[in-house]
């Protein structure tokens, strides 16, 4: 789950959301890394943005899904709106007409003793054609050096095995966790095996990040949710310390970053694409349209919204960019980054 600058968590945020909404009831910089299959085409020549919003294609590199009956979610129990399951039907329903085509699976934060059990669930959804899903970020616990070594080792020559992710943001992780030697190994280890790691952690402290990616040279990482600066924080000091650390970031050329997640931070019931537009923008000239892709967040983000309203408030906010700058966005730098494969799986209209 998210924390947001303030010292809000996201299972915080998630509270508040829920009481909120019961009171109201009642009252460019450095070039794409790309995967060894794929490399950059050269630059387009400017083109006219695109009128039809559904003239490209979408690939979901966030798409969370759980089955309560099969695993155990602790922070369920602080974010009852989503203590249920969500599964590839109910994403199905959710992206109709939207012309999703690929899905990464993103880990949801499963008990440790079930990580394997997670990984070999989405494995199945992957190799299987009745869906989009065609790659998964796994969870994992770097800082346990060995167990996390063992674990990560069975995946090594697994391709739709893209990463691994471990939520920093949590009441029971300190500042500086991911700098440990053992977690900096851990995620050293990663690189050698081709694999990359998401950065899913607080915007005040974008900085110990850029220092773990500054130990692991190898190793690829994308930073999630425009770095989890809440649009609702307006505090100049702490939106500098995100700029800050965002700036850091996208000086290291093996760092990109997802378009995601900040939706969930907006007002319920009355936000509008505006308010997400700042922190969006900020990010794509920070990093570059090269270096950003979108991601649903899917579930999460519809604590404010549904995910259809989440893409149109996007595809308008980025409406005067060229058609290649969409679609890369929207679809052509994730299938290069990821090194993403088709399979038979068609989008329904």
């Amino acid at each position: 789950m998210k924390t947001y600058h303030s010292g809000i968590t996201r299972r915080d945020f998630v509270r508040r959301t829920l009481t909120a909404a019961g009171a109201a009831a009642t009252a460019g910089n450095s070039a794409l890394m790309l995967s060894d299959s794929a490399k950059l085409t050269a630059a387009e020549p400017k083109e006219k943005p695109v009128t039809d919003p559904n003239a490209f294609l979408i690939v979901d590199t966030h798409q969370h899904l759980w089955d309560v009956s099969k695993f155990t979610l602790a922070w369920h129990k602080e974010a009852p709106k989503l203590a249920k399951s969500h599964v590839m039907s109910d994403y199905f329903a959710a992206t109709r007409g939207l012309n999703v085509t690929k899905t990464v699976y993103m880990e949801v934060d499963v008990d440790p003793g079930q990580q394997v059990k997670e990984a070999e669930y989405v494995l199945d959804l992957c190799q299987r054609d009745d869906n989009p899903m065609v790659a998964a970020v796994i969870s994992g616990r770097p800082a346990d050096h060995d167990t996390f070594k063992n674990y990560i080792s069975k995946y090594k020559d697994t391709p739709q095995i893209k990463g691994v992710r471990q939520v920093l943001h949590g009441d029971g992780t300190p500042a500086g966790f991911c700098l440990a030697p053992t977690f900096v190994k851990s995620v050293q280890l990663l690189g050698d095996l081709g694999k990359s790691f998401d950065l899913c952690m607080r915007s005040g402290e974008l900085l110990d990040g850029e220092k773990l990616v500054a130990q692991c040279p190898k190793t690829r990482f994308i930073v999630d949710h425009c770095g989890n600066m809440s649009v609702q924080d307006l505090d100049e000091k702490h939106r500098a310390v995100w700029m800050t650390g965002m700036k850091a970031l996208a000086q290291r050329s093996n760092v990109i970053c997802k378009i995601s997640g900040i939706i969930a931070s907006a007002k319920p019931d009355s936000w509008k694409p505006a308010d997400l537009e700042p922190n969006i923008r900020f990010t794509l000239e920070t990093f570059g349209i090269d270096r950003c892709i979108f991601a649903s967040d899917w579930p999460v983000c519809t604590l404010t919204a549904p995910l259809k309203d989440w893409v149109d408030a996007l595809k308008s906010i980025v409406r005067d960019r060229s058609s290649a700058d969409q679609r890369k966005l929207f679809h052509d730098n994730a299938v290069k980054f990821y090194g993403l494969k088709n399979k038979a799986w068609k989008a329904k209209t």
